[in-house]
């Protein structure tokens, strides 16, 4: 094996070992950034877009807690309306039913007790 080929083959290989040390970081960065966002953003505001099981999901309290907040049935199927279209039907604004939600929000974690559980869904006839 000649001179020019281990030099041309040491480059691959530092080429090789750059690409994927590059290819890492990338990775590494994107994971610790996702998770400093998570960690920062845990309660967001609750906009007309979102439903109530987003909302439910993000500040972790039980659906059903929320639902019944509402004046919603708890229980299957979900109610995948956004915020704004249940306030539309119910006559109400996005503004009144965040209030009315973060209200629920507020007494279904510590140190208030737990909520009840969901009322047993009855099944269609």
């Amino acid at each position: 094996m000649g001179r020019a080929a281990r030099r041309t083959g040491r480059w691959l290989l530092i080429g090789a070992f750059l690409l994927a040390l590059g290819f890492t970081s990338f990775h590494l960065v994107r994971v610790v950034s996702d998770a400093i966002y998570w960690n920062e953003h845990k309660d967001e505001r609750i906009e007309g877009w979102m439903t109530a099981g987003f909302i439910a999901h993000s500040y972790h309290v039980p659906p059903h807690v929320l639902l019944m907040a509402i004046g919603l049935p708890p229980g299957p199927p979900p109610d995948n309306r956004p915020l704004a279209v249940i306030a539309r039907n119910q006559g109400r604004s996005v503004a009144e039913l965040r209030a009315v939600l973060q209200n629920a929000i507020i007494h279904a974690r510590p140190p208030y007790p737990p909520p009840p559980p969901p009322p047993p869904h009855k099944a269609a006839p």
